[in-house]
């Protein structure tokens, strides 16, 4: 049985994990293949910034730090920020894989331009900086946002009649300034793709189950990072790293 992590950037409870669980069910997967969800203990109450954006590194970082002594084979970032996979990967000789710069090199394969559809207007520093970064913005058409705070506990779920006419305004205006692809720009979002495949004339990337898919292949294929572009840490702080998250689990600075 091949065992895989997806670590979720927020301390959610079992009822809340379960709404990120259930983007399993929204696709066919292999039997032999198992997926576990790990919250982090500890981290910002959102990554509007780049105070939350360092936080959520170090979180997801130490939730995954044990994975391959653990038994897993492989781990997913449950987030689109792709938070903490870089140092995963230089820590870890298991394949990392995280959904943000994945679905929108993906959406490559299906047109020439993406748009990113956001979630609310303090997420949009995120998407600038990460299509800087990936050096994505001459592929992308732009980014809209459906002006709602997110819900990273309970989703869309009871919201939907509300949400979902907004998410596809969003879209719509994507498709109006040269998008051939939509990306759904969070994982959180994972709710709203069956309705937005069904009324929009693009294809919409849903970056959650197409991070399992890929895993799968890259498993499959015997494919890991490059210790090239990731080499490993000369002294690691493992138990420095863990120390510092057990102690920030004990502190409600909301």
């Amino acid at each position: 049985m091949t065992k895989i992590l997806v670590l979720v950037p927020f301390a959610l409870d079992a009822a809340e994990i379960a709404n990120r669980q259930a983007q399993t069910r929204e696709i066919s997967l292999r039997p032999d293949v198992t997926f576990h969800f790990r919250p982090v203990k500890a981290g910002p109450t959102s990554f509007t910034s780049p105070h939350d954006w360092m936080l959520l590194d170090i979180a997801l970082f130490e939730a995954g730090l044990s994975a391959e002594a653990d038994g897993f084979d492989a781990v997913v970032i449950d987030t689109v920020s792709d938070s903490g996979a870089d140092a995963l990967r230089s820590a870890l000789d298991i394949p990392v894989l995280a959904p943000g710069r994945a679905s929108l090199i993906f959406s490559l394969t299906l047109g020439r331009r993406f748009g990113v559809m956001a979630q609310w207007e303090p997420a949009l520093a995120r998407y600038e900086k990460v299509l800087d970064e990936w050096g994505l913005r001459s592929r992308c058409a732009g980014v809209e946002h459906f002006d709602t705070p997110p819900d990273f506990a309970n989703l869309i779920t009871g919201k939907e009649d509300t949400i979902l006419p907004k998410m596809e305004a969003a879209c719509r205006r994507l498709i109006e300034r040269g998008a051939d692809v939509i990306c759904l720009g969070s994982t959180t979002m994972h709710q709203a793709h069956g309705h937005l495949s069904s009324v929009l004339e693009v294809p919409v990337v849903n970056p959650g189950p197409l991070s399992y898919k890929l895993i799968q292949t890259m498993l499959s294929l015997g494919l890991s990072q490059s210790r090239t572009a990731y080499p490993k840490p000369l002294v690691p702080k493992t138990a420095m790293v863990h120390a510092m998250l057990d102690a920030a689990s004990t502190v409600d600075d909301d």
